[in-house]
């Protein structure tokens, strides 16, 4: 059976943060509602591919997840052990925000069978966190995190956000070394990026708010690196590090190129090179449940090079090029074509090649679009 991850979005929010694009909805007027939709679509696409696929990853998506009641998301869980088959050692990630949890709400979602959160705390510096309008303070952050652990989560993860507006190298520093005294598994650390139709790209478009030019920003990311490598984060992907065996399986689905599955407003999955996406207005999908049990609004089939450009630039992202995986997709037609311009890049200190993999350097990942771009 080939591995599967599962995502479940969950679009209700307290607040609406200025720089954030993905779905969500300040109200919680529609959960039930929501939350029946969502066992439909489940149970439909179970029937299409409970044989074929084991499930590896849950992963609970935003939106703010920890919002809901841990009942609410058990319930889901449980839906979907009766109409999915899992692997033992499923990875259950609930997407949290400070704020919204107290501890026995997390003590609930972990009985409830989630064994991995990621905490949304994005900044430790008070400043920052006003101007990026998040509900929670540092004090909320720290507590949040420590509570999490006090409570039996041992694989934690914590979001944070460098190139912020007026962000000097001192203040990501420090960002950086409270992250690491805290007891976490894992870093996400992203560049901030400007999405349209975002509250901040507005901002900056109308020259209210200034963003660091992109030398800064690569500074801000190299000095993430270095500090997060020299407390033993590995870096696995560009904006991802991780103590060793406590990677995230859910992203490694993605960005290996693995199936997919998405329940709920906005999701998108990806089976066997076909690619499609839901509505995104909550009143449409739930309308298109009710209707015929799916609701997607858009697909595309794969094409071989599209294919081909996608694996290579996921994989250069993250783990590396696997040679044999490689071989037994496209041939090695590709790696004769690209060899000098390969062993370019490996005396410029940008990749690591031998017999198994193909990997970018930590010098590489600063220019991983640029390398990604000169190779196919």
């Amino acid at each position: 059976m080939k591995p599967l991850g599962i995502y479940i979005h969950i679009p209700f929010c307290e607040h609406k943060c200025i720089y954030c694009d993905f779905y969500s909805i300040i109200t919680k007027s529609s959960i039930e509602q929501y939350i029946n939709s969502l066992k439909k679509e489940i149970e439909y696409y179970s029937n299409l591919y409970t044989e074929e696929f084991i499930g590896k990853t849950i992963y609970f998506g935003g939106g703010t997840p920890s919002l809901m009641t841990a009942d609410y998301i058990g319930s889901i869980i449980e839906f979907l052990h009766k109409h999915f088959m899992f692997d033992k050692e499923v990875e259950i990630t609930l997407e949290t925000n400070p704020g919204t949890v107290t501890d026995n709400k997390l003590r609930e979602f972990k009985q409830a069978g989630v064994n991995r959160l990621s905490i949304g705390i994005q900044s430790f510096n008070e400043g920052d966190l006003k101007f990026l309008t998040r509900i929670h303070d540092k004090k909320a952050a720290i507590k949040t995190v420590k509570n999490a652990f006090d409570c039996g989560f041992d694989n934690i993860n914590i979001d944070l956000i460098f190139n912020l507006p007026g962000q000097t190298k001192d203040k990501w520093r420090s960002n950086l070394e409270k992250a690491v005294t805290l007891p976490i598994k894992h870093i996400s650390a992203y560049s901030l990026i400007l999405e349209r139709g975002t509250i901040l790209n507005k901002m900056v478009l109308d020259g209210q708010v200034k963003i660091s030019d992109t030398d800064f920003d690569a500074e801000l990311y190299e000095l993430t690196i270095d500090l997060l490598t020299k407390y033993s984060f590995s870096q696995y992907e560009v904006s991802n590090f991780a103590h060793n065996g406590y990677e995230c399986k859910h992203n490694n689905i993605y960005w290996s190129y693995k199936d997919y599955l998405g329940f709920g407003t906005s999701a998108h999955s990806f089976i066997n090179k076909k690619r499609w996406w839901n509505y995104s207005a909550l009143n449409l999908y739930c309308k298109a449940i009710e209707e015929r049990n799916y609701a997607v609004c858009g697909s595309e089939v794969i094409s071989g090079e599209k294919m081909f450009e996608e694996y290579v630039m996921l994989a250069l992202r993250s783990s590396g090029i696997d040679r044999r995986e490689f071989i037994s997709l496209f041939g090695d037609n590709w790696l004769k074509q690209k060899e000098i311009k390969l062993k370019q890049f490996v005396t410029a200190g940008y990749l690591h090649i031998d017999s198994q993999v193909i990997k970018l350097t930590s010098k590489g990942y600063p220019v991983c679009d640029e390398i990604v771009e000169q190779l196919i």
